[in-house]
């Protein structure tokens, strides 16, 4: 083995339509070299959720395979982007008082401990739960309040939960495929990572990771987040429309999408044309992009009208003045952005990532933005040892304890 297992992190974004495997090099100042990228077709998800284990651990290991044979190592764990409808984010506020006068971690835990303590269906667990500022004496905008002196804590916080059974059956696929699981990530907190820049984070931006079954958004301001949404509606419901509308099979739909569709009328050469096979005892038959935009447009807009009614719903529309940044595999349609700045009337960009070396010219793009943020959490995880490995047998013990540990140690 050519390098230390310590210097390798393996992410895992699990698609509807697509695994992606990467695996990155940890250099000494914390960048990451892409050695290893793998991708196969998704066969077993349907909206982010698995519906078929044996489709989905052999799409696994096929996409992993291929980013192991080309890093020309064996990678026994990753780190796992979870998504899908059955996602869930709520804000939560815990208050605790301050013993001996002085903040410490045990006013923080408790604080944090208080805030997390909300009402859950027996059939859901959180994944997530992120501070997004303290309050100490009524005193507002506090984000490390350790030392302080005070006699009450209070925490606001943003809780992530998910369905028991399908958070499961990610983490069962995966350990099915020869990998343990390090962490489950929420995808757009991810991609949010890889492609955000930090003025971005800093004034406050909404990421929307446009999918193929689900559209996903976060607002982030500053060190927190403000507020998470997985839509169940993606770039298969578009296919699905074009095959519909066109009369044709979903794979030639997907192709003429990606080769001639527009999301923005004002762009579209009206006499521009192709052919397109509808049925196997038929001829080709002839439509322009005006036909093709006609079917796309319409459904482009209402996903992300969807995506702002979401933003204005969290009640921070007014405090996102960076904007939207889109990634996923459907922001790459042509149009995309400027039909998006209409729709939130603001200013909107598509965003690759950024802030890593190696095999740039692979992952310059927004569909792997997700797997390239799983790449930054592995190694925010390998630096601090915030993480810990775990299988479908206990996952969700696992995860409380990790973020039991995640707070003390991101409040030292």
């Amino acid at each position: 083995m050519r390098r230390r297992k310590a210097e390798i992190v393996m992410g895992l974004d699990i698609g509807t339509t697509k695994i992606g495997a990467l695996i990155g090099e940890v250099q000494g100042d914390g960048m990451i070299e892409i050695i290893g990228v793998g991708t196969h077709p998704s066969r077993g998800l349907k909206k982010g959720v698995v519906v078929n284990i044996e489709n989905t651990v052999e799409s696994i290991r096929q996409a992993v395979e291929e980013a192991q044979i080309m890093a020309g190592i064996e990678v026994p764990s990753a780190y796992v982007g979870i998504a899908g409808g059955h996602i869930t984010g709520i804000n939560s506020t815990g208050i605790t008082v301050v013993k001996n006068r002085e903040i410490t971690l045990r006013e923080i835990n408790h604080v944090i401990d208080a805030a997390r303590a909300v009402a859950l269906p027996m059939d859901r667990e959180v994944i997530h739960v992120l501070p997004q500022e303290y309050i100490v004496d009524g005193q507002d905008g506090i984000m490390d309040p350790t030392g302080m002196t005070a006699m009450r804590l209070e925490a606001k916080v943003h809780i992530v939960t998910a369905a028991v059974t399908s958070a499961h059956n990610i983490v069962k696929c995966v350990n099915n495929a020869g990998l343990e699981v390090e962490d489950i990530v929420l995808e757009q907190l991810a991609s949010g990572a890889a492609v955000l820049t930090p003025e971005e984070l800093e004034h406050g931006a909404v990421i929307i990771d446009l999918g193929g079954g689900t559209t996903d958004l976060a607002l982030m301001l500053g060190e927190s987040v403000k507020h998470t949404a997985v839509l169940s509606v993606g770039g298969n419901h578009i296919t699905n429309d074009l095959a519909f509308g066109l009369g044709t099979t979903v794979s030639e739909a997907e192709r003429v999408k990606k080769a001639y569709g527009c999301t923005y009328s004002p762009l579209v050469d009206p006499y521009e044309s192709f052919k397109i096979r509808t049925a196997e005892d038929r001829p080709a038959q002839k439509f322009t992009c005006r036909d093709l935009c006609d079917i796309i447009e319409p459904r482009v807009e209402e996903m992300l009208e969807m995506a702002h009614r979401e933003v204005v719903l969290s009640g921070y529309a007014d405090r996102m003045p960076a904007g939207v940044v889109l990634t996923g595999g459907t922001a790459l349609l042509r149009g995309m952005v400027d039909l998006a700045e209409e729709v939130f009337g603001g200013t909107v960009r598509c965003g690759v990532p950024r802030d890593i070396g190696g095999l740039v010219g692979m992952v310059n793009n927004p569909m792997y933005a997700t797997g390239v943020g799983l790449l930054q959490c592995g190694v925010k995880g390998l630096y601090s040892g915030r993480f810990h490995k775990f299988n479908d047998d206990h996952l969700f013990a696992k995860i409380y304890n990790r973020m039991r540990d995640w707070f003390g140690e991101f409040l030292t």
